[in-house]
């Protein structure tokens, strides 16, 4: 134990190691634990395809989709905001700073006062993370460069616009369709899987992340640097852009916007991992995965047999950790 708190690198391999147990540990309390409380057995004997027709029917049907799902989600949303705050050089960016989230909640709730069916929804949402996209990119292009403080100005005023339209459309909306909107408003998980299109584009980020990694060091340490050491900047900040918002169009596509785990997962690593983009990558997702795993066991068994959006769990958290972590690194001097 010595040896390892001395050298940063084994600490910081442990530590990844660490998530990893606690992702499992996270699947395994979301498969036993609900309003039917399982025991360890049943789990493992229905996930065989061995236990009892409830058993089987509450582990496959319900908790593992949603187990699942929450694991793309988070691993989803906690890689944007790595990317985003490498993008923006902003500590308070997050996957949704950018109006994308805006743009699909628009169609999403555009669809539901439609009467669609809910499987409409995922397709809403994409397309209006889709639309929200384009206009960011039409909008934002200065001058042959991806200027951050354009950018961030720019999804700003379009994520108000979103926000306008959001407010106009829950104030005409019939009153019976307002729960169900909220709902998704504040990011719900639903008993589905992820589905491999979903799964690919994570994996696919994840693999394209950790080739860049160094890039994304020289990106963060500033502009004037990363040319200087002949880094391409506008051509890796559209790769960052197109890839934060495809991994956000994932998230919200299946769970709606899912608030803080974009914002709060980065910083935490970062004070556990360094700022080292080649570990700070994966511990982000493994953490985020196990964070919103973890939300959505609490928000079945906190009022159940009523459930909560998965959001309100994770703002529940975000927000004290979110200060704790100011405060920690303010004290050591950090912005």
């Amino acid at each position: 134990m010595k040896h390892v708190g001395k050298n940063p690198s084994a600490r910081r391999r442990a530590t990844l190691f660490g998530l990893i147990v606690l992702v499992v540990i996270a699947l395994a309390l979301s498969l036993t634990r609900g309003s039917v409380d399982l025991s360890w057995g049943d789990a493992a004997a229905a996930l065989m395809g061995k236990g009892n027709a409830l058993a089987s029917a509450v582990v496959l049907d319900l908790r593992l989709p949603r187990a699942l799902s929450a694991l793309v989600v988070g691993s989803a949303l906690a890689l944007a905001g790595v990317l985003m705050q490498v993008l923006l050089r902003n500590p308070l960016a997050d996957p949704y700073v950018l109006g994308t989230s805006g743009g699909s909640a628009v169609l999403v709730l555009i669809a539901m006062m439609a009467g669609a069916p809910h499987s409409v929804v995922p397709v809403a949402a994409g397309a209006g993370a889709l639309i929200s996209m384009v206009l960011l990119l039409l909008l934002a292009r200065s001058s042959g460069d991806w200027s951050s403080s354009r950018l961030l100005l720019t999804g700003i005023v379009l994520a108000s616009g979103w926000g306008a339209l959001i407010s106009f459309l829950l104030s005409v909306s019939p009153a019976q369709q307002i729960q169900g909107m909220l709902f998704w408003l504040m990011g719900d998980l639903q008993p589905v899987t992820p589905g491999w299109w979903r799964s690919g584009v994570v994996l696919a980020a994840l693999m394209l992340s950790l080739i860049l990694a160094r890039d994304l060091n020289l990106l963060a340490e500033g502009d004037l640097r990363a040319r200087s050491l002949g880094l391409r900047t506008g051509l890796l900040r559209l790769a960052i852009l197109l890839g934060a918002s495809a991994l956000t169009a994932v998230a919200v596509t299946l769970a709606g916007p899912v608030g803080f785990v974009g914002l709060v997962i980065p910083h935490m690593m970062r004070l556990l991992v360094g700022p080292d983009h080649r570990l700070l990558i994966p511990s982000s997702m493994l953490a985020g995965g196990a964070l919103l795993i973890l939300s959505e066991m609490t928000a079945r068994v906190l009022w159940a047999p009523q459930q909560l959006p998965v959001g309100v769990i994770t703002a529940f958290i975000g927000v004290p950790v979110f200060l704790l972590l100011l405060q920690k690194g303010a004290s050591r001097g950090r912005p």
